[in-house]
C-alpha cells in the first residue's frame, strides 16, 4: 500500500527556487516509480517530472526541463521535485503519485496519488 503526502508548497516569486517533497507512509515505496503532477486552474493535470525506482531512469515535461530536477531517497520513502527560476506559468497544485510501471511517463500509468500542495508564484 502506498499513501503519499506532499509539502513544500507555498509562496514564492517570479524567479525564486522551492523543494517539494513527497513521503510514503506505505511500506513498498521502492517498488514504484514516482512522478510529479501539477493542475493549474481551468486545465488538464499535466506531469511535470519522473523517476524509475531506483532513480537511474528520469523524465521532464519540455516546459521544465533545465529548471526542475526530481530525485528519490528509498531509506526515507521521499521524492522531491527540486523547482528553480519558477514562473508564473508554474503556479498550480502539485501533486506525487506512484507507478507500478519502470517509469510512468502518462497520468493513466500512475495508481496512487497525493492530496496535493500548492505553488504560486508571484510576479
Amino acid at each position: 500500500q502506498v499513501q503519499l503526502v506532499e509539502s513544500g508548497g507555498g509562496l514564492v516569486q517570479d524567479g525564486d527556487s522551492l523543494r517539494l517533497s513527497c513521503t510514503d507512509s506505505g511500506t513498498t515505496f521502492s517498488s514504484f516509480s514516482l512522478g510529479w503532477f501539477r493542475q493549474a486552474p481551468g486545465k488538464e493535470r499535466e506531469i511535470v517530472a519522473a523517476i524509475s525506482r531506483t532513480g537511474g531512469m528520469k523524465h521532464f515535461a519540455d516546459s521544465v526541463k533545465g529548471r526542475f530536477a526530481i530525485s528519490r531517497d528509498n531509506a526515507k520513502k521521499t521524492v522531491y521535485l527540486q523547482m528553480n527560476n519558477l514562473k508564473s506559468e508554474d503556479a498550480a497544485v502539485y501533486y506525487c503519485a506512484a507507478s507500478g510501471y519502470y517509469l510512468g511517463r502518462s497520468l493513466a500509468e500512475y495508481d496512487y496519488w497525493g492530496q496535493g500542495t500548492r505553488v504560486t508564484v508571484s510576479s
